[in-house]
C-alpha cells in the first residue's frame, strides 16, 4: 500500500476537521489568544503546521473534559491557581453525575410505576405502589405532589396512609368522592353565610375522623414508623430539593377558593382541631 502524501502544512478546514472542531471555533481560539494565529499561504488563507495541531488537539482533549477556555489558557501559560480551577471542576462534575444519577432512577421509578406516581420519592412512591390499579385518582398524585413539596418526602409518605385506605375502603373511597363533588360546589355563586356550609364542613370532619380510625386500625402508623427510622438511618445520602415553608407556600400556591370555600375550609380546621381555638380538649366530629 503506498503512502499517501503527506501536507506539510493544512487548510483550517481540514485543521478543524481533523481535531474534532469547526473553523469557527479555531478562529474563536485566535481571537482569545488560546491559538496562536498561523502563518498564511500565498492565497493568503491560513495554514497550520505540526505544532499548530498538537496545541489544537490538547485545547480539544481540555475542552472536552470541560475545562473553561481561561483555564486551558492559564494552564498553557503555566499561571497559577489551576489546581483549584480543576478541583472547582471536579466538584462540579460530580453534581453534574449525582443529578444524572437521580435523574436516571426517576425515569426508572417512573417507567416501573406506569404512572406519575413513579415520579415523587421513593419513600412515598414504595409505599402505594402494590396498590390495585386505578385505585390512586389523579387527584391523589396531585395532593402528593404538593405535600412533598411543602413537608418533604417524610411529610407525603405519612399523607400516604391516607390515600392506602380510601384504595383498600370503598365505603370510604366512595364518601371522599361525594364530599370532593359537594366541594367543587362551593364556588362564587354560593354565599359563605350559606347554612349548608356548616352541615358539609361537619360531614368532611366525621369522614377524616372515620379515616384516622381506619389508618389506626390497619397498623399503617406503625408500618409508616419503622419506614421512617430507616430512611432517618440513609439521611443526607441524596439531597432534597429545596422546599418552601407552609406559610410561604399558602402565599404562592393557588388554589381558587371562593369566599364560601375559604370559610368552609376554615370551619373544617375549626371543627378538627377545637383545642386551637379555645384551649378544650379536642371533641370528635
Amino acid at each position: 500500500m503506498p503512502l499517501p502524501a503527506i501536507p506539510r502544512r493544512v487548510k483550517i478546514g481540514d485543521a478543524a476537521a481533523f481535531a474534532g472542531t469547526t473553523p469557527r471555533a479555531i478562529r474563536h481560539y485566535h481571537a482569545i489568544g488560546l491559538l496562536a494565529e498561523p502563518e498564511r499561504g500565498s492565497d493568503n488563507r491560513r495554514r497550520y503546521g505540526y505544532d499548530d495541531m498538537i496545541r489544537l488537539l490538547w485545547i480539544r482533549k481540555m475542552a472536552d473534559a470541560g475545562i473553561s477556555l481561561d483555564d486551558i489558557r492559564a494552564g498553557f501559560e503555566g499561571a497559577t491557581g489551576i489546581e483549584q480551577s480543576l478541583a472547582r471542576l471536579e466538584e462540579t462534575l460530580a453534581s453534574k453525575a449525582a443529578a444524572i444519577a437521580a435523574q436516571q432512577a426517576a425515569v426508572h421509578r417512573l417507567r416501573e410505576a406506569g404512572s406519575p406516581l413513579g415520579l415523587l420519592s421513593p419513600l412515598v412512591s414504595g409505599r402505594l405502589h402494590d396498590l390495585p390499579p386505578g385505585s390512586l385518582r389523579q387527584a391523589d398524585l396531585d395532593t402528593l405532589l404538593v405535600t412533598e413539596r411543602v413537608f418533604g418526602p417524610q411529610g407525603a409518605a405519612a399523607q400516604a396512609n391516607r390515600f392506602i385506605v380510601l384504595a383498600t375502603h370503598p365505603e370510604l373511597r366512595a364518601e371522599e368522592d361525594r364530599l370532593a363533588e359537594a366541594e367543587e360546589a362551593l364556588d362564587d355563586t354560593m354565599s359563605p353565610d350559606d347554612p349548608g356550609i356548616d352541615d358539609l364542613a361537619a360531614r368532611r370532619c366525621a369522614h377524616e375522623t372515620a379515616l384516622g380510625a381506619a389508618i389506626d386500625r390497619s397498623g399503617l402508623d406503625e408500618a409508616l414508623d419503622d419506614l421512617l427510622d430507616q430512611d432517618d438511618e440513609h439521611a443526607g445520602e441524596e439531597e432534597g430539593e429545596a422546599r418552601t415553608s407552609v406559610v410561604e407556600a399558602i402565599g404562592k400556591m393557588p388554589y381558587d377558593f371562593s369566599p364560601a370555600r375559604v370559610r368552609y375550609e376554615k370551619r373544617v380546621i375549626e371543627l378538627l382541631h377545637p383545642a386551637d381555638q379555645d384551649g378544650d380538649t379536642p371533641r370528635t366530629c
